[in-house]
């Protein structure tokens, strides 16, 4: 039986990570250990831990603020397991999650794999709502969950990534600590030839973020993230990444051409609410809600609108930046 380590940075989010770990004390495969890396948070998750010590094979580690990837990296390094299983804190697994991955690794094995995110019944119509759009086909969220990304290999992302001790080894862990960190890590396994897979059936609940807001900061930063990941690897910018700062540019101008070309300012209506229509179909289809669905909309606008913004700051900055000019991804709070 493969032994797994658990990894979770947690900063500020003590009720979130019990929520976690009382998903963790029901697996079906309890061949595990919990590690637990509190990164300099102000409201500290040590006595949720305790509570657990009884139920789990747990260890928690307090540091210094460095960032999510350093503080995976933390875990790393203090891990017993033959194989690494990291989760963000705001994450809920069913019952079965272990099993399916040992079930998987035992008929089919790779050294780093994936798994996808979607809604709880108990979240929020905005949870939801944020959820699909996340993962919706509509947005550049239905490439998350997919074997691969428009035609590349597939990045497993930390909200819910395996590796073996061999990876961690091999690579040296994260490179930075926030600013794409878990895509660079992805890349960098899998140039050095392991082999990258998504497990479908590993899917986690993903509360993400509870307000459209700090869901618009989020998407920001990860618009910027993306411009970070080509600082370390150019080749992996693709066209599908300037999509949503397309559609961001489209919408903004749409008024615009009522004044200089009234024609092109009706098709972009037409255009515009033909995308809207089509969203709001494909949501209601998938969350059974018209209040989701339409609030669907909502942060399928967000989610294009912060990834737009995002990507057109960095990627200006970037311009003008000396070309060996990297990142280091430090970090003070987490975007996510």
């Amino acid at each position: 039986m493969r032994f797994y380590s658990i990894i979770i940075p947690v900063y500020n989010r003590p009720d979130e990570l019990q929520e976690l770990l009382e998903c963790l004390v029901v697996q079906t495969y309890q061949n595990f250990e919990v590690i637990i890396v509190e990164d300099g948070s102000r409201i500290k998750c040590e006595e949720v831990v305790k509570s657990f010590e009884n139920r789990l094979n747990i260890k928690y580690f307090f540091k210094e603020n460095g960032g999510q990837g350093f503080a995976r990296n933390y875990g790393f390094e203090r891990a017993s397991g033959d194989y690494f299983i990291l989760f963000d804190s705001d994450a809920l697994i069913e019952k079965d999650y272990l099993e399916i991955v040992e079930n998987r690794l035992q008929g089919d094995y790779v050294d780093l794999y994936g798994g996808p995110d979607t809604d709880h019944p108990s979240f929020t119509p905005i949870q939801k709502a944020i959820s699909y759009s996340m993962t919706s086909l509509f947005t550049t969220g239905g490439i998350r969950g997919k074997k691969n990304n428009m035609g590349g290999t597939f990045h497993p992302r930390s909200f819910n990534m395996g590796l073996s001790r061999k990876v961690w080894e091999k690579t040296g862990g994260f490179l930075t600590s926030r600013m794409g960190e878990d895509i660079l890590f992805s890349i960098a396994a899998i140039r050095l030839g392991f082999k990258s897979a998504l497990i479908p059936e590993a899917f986690i609940y993903h509360k993400r973020r509870t307000q459209f807001l700090p869901f618009f900061k989020q998407l920001k930063f990860f618009g910027r993230a993306r411009i970070n990941i080509a600082r370390f690897y150019p080749d992996e910018l693709k066209l599908v990444h300037t999509f949503p700062l397309l559609f961001t540019l489209a919408v903004c101008s749409i008024p615009f051409w009522l004044l200089i070309f009234p024609p092109f300012f009706y098709l972009g209506l037409i255009g515009l609410g033909t995308y809207i229509t089509l969203l709001f179909i494909d949501a209601l289809r998938q969350t059974k809600s018209v209040e989701v669905a339409f609030l669907s909309i909502a942060a399928a606008f967000v989610q294009l609108f912060g990834y737009g913004t995002g990507f057109l700051q960095e990627g200006w900055k970037r311009l003008f930046e000396n070309k060996s000019h990297r990142e280091t991804g430090a970090a003070i709070e987490y975007p996510s």
